[in-house]
């Protein structure tokens, strides 16, 4: 009598296509799979993506098998030549191929539906490794396989995610959380803004160290993000409640040595975060903006209830509507310059006023590639927030393209508010 299979640890994904080694395709398959896996306290170890060449495909497969006990792959289950997914693990794994009847029935239907007859070339698609589990594709023609090797389970997908989603959460369900095993992933995440991933790590280092040997215990990753850094804490555990404790713990120790540069420890976007301090506060807030084209303004508005707080916004890109529409005096830029402190407050303040609004954000600066000068290089701006407690501005460079920056200058102007409205309201309550 045998007993159950042992527990499945570890996993690997590999995507499959040529045109994911491009820049037009990204594998989001990955991503949903990678946060699937991780609710079923599966550990992913690693994801890889192979074009259409059988060679390729047989390397990384037979790899992935010696290193993990799951290994998913998704995408050419189709019916053309290119379509090797089901070629490769059959040759692999040492399995003959089958035509299924049931699923050339099945496609033929699908074809006969809208009026066609089924091509030839899509009984490829019927195809089956011997002893392998069919997995029914309501939502298009290849259906997904299911194979057990060893103690190991192989599982193929197609590509679409509107097929391989409702696909793998059934496979999840009936197969893979049986034995996945007690233990689960739990996660907590910290986001901070105004320092480097370097002056993070020095500053939390001996709270997170000692944490890897806890129980349970916690593995720390600090990420560098496009105007912000991340801090993530993982425990995996057996004891829900043990987890969630030990998270709170450790994240609350984090967010004391990091202070007010800690803008969210609850997933919050700081663009939510902005949003809920200004409703809390019973404040509004206007922006008029230069170099980020309304990106600011687009975040704030992302953020569902923002009308509560929105009071609107004007896109001053050249100087003369910079005059017209938030009051800066055609003089002041004749003297400083557009990307300048000075007029980024008198847009600040212009907004504020000209809206009626609590807080007025200004920000002008020059995005690149070109516009730049020895004194004024491409990724300075200037951001400015007016507040009734008075108007704070500064003058920052940014690297990158002129994407980055434009993202780089809403954050930053965005955090300039935040750390504004707390500052206000400490000082209200004393």
């Amino acid at each position: 009598m045998t007993g159950s299979p042992a527990p499945l640890r570890s996993a690997e994904i590999i995507a499959v296509g040529s045109e994911l080694l491009g820049s037009k395709r990204v594998d989001t398959n990955s991503l949903f799979l990678a946060d699937e896996l991780a609710s079923l306290g599966i550990s992913l170890r690693a994801k890889a993506v192979v074009g259409d060449r059988r060679s390729d495909l047989a390397t990384v497969f037979r790899q992935a098998l010696e290193r993990a006990d799951l290994v998913i792959l998704t995408g050419g289950l189709g019916p053309t030549d290119d379509d090797l997914t089901r070629d490769v693990v059959s040759e692999v794994l040492g399995l003959p191929l089958e035509e299924d009847p049931a699923i050339v029935a099945d496609i033929e239907a699908r074809f006969a539906k809208r009026g066609l007859r089924m091509p030839a070339i899509n009984r490829r698609q019927a195809m089956v490794p011997r002893g392998a589990t069919v997995l029914d594709n309501p939502n298009g023609s290849a259906p997904g396989l299911l194979v057990n090797v060893g103690e190991r389970v192989v599982v193929l997908l197609p590509g679409p995610p509107r097929e391989m989603k409702p696909m793998f959460e059934r496979v999840a369900a009936s197969v893979l959380s049986p034995r996945a095993g007690r233990e689960r992933f739990y996660r907590v995440s910290i986001l901070v803004a105004g320092r480097s991933e370097s002056h993070v790590e020095e500053a939390i280092q001996p709270i997170y160290a000692p944490l890897a040997t806890a129980v349970p215990p916690i593995e720390t990753t600090i990420l560098a993000a496009p105007g912000q850094i991340e801090v993530h804490l993982t425990a995996l555990s057996g004891d829900a409640e043990l987890a969630h404790r030990s998270l709170a713990s450790a994240r609350d120790r984090i967010v004391t040595a990091i202070g007010d540069d800690a803008f969210s420890a609850d997933g919050r976007s700081m663009e939510d975060i902005v949003g809920g301090l200004l409703r809390d506060a019973g404040s509004t807030i206007a922006v008029a903006e230069s170099c980020s084209g309304g990106l600011l303004l687009s975040r704030l508005t992302d953020i569902p209830g923002s009308s509560a707080y929105v009071r609107g916004g004007v896109v001053a890109y050249s100087n003369d509507v910079k005059t017209a529409f938030a009051d800066v005096p055609a003089a002041l830029i004749a003297e400083h310059g557009a990307v300048s402190e000075p007029v980024a407050t008198a847009m600040a303040e212009g907004i504020r006023q000209r809206m009626d609004a609590t807080v007025g954000v200004g920000v002008t600066g020059i995005a690149g590639p070109g516009g730049g000068t020895p004194t004024k290089p491409v990724g300075t701006v200037a951001i400015a927030v007016a507040a009734p407690s008075g108007t704070t501005v500064r003058t920052v460079r940014f690297n990158g393209s002129r994407a980055q920056i434009k993202h780089y200058a809403s954050q930053s102007a965005l955090d300039m508010v935040r750390r504004t409205i707390a500052r206000d309201a400490a000082v209200r309550r004393g």
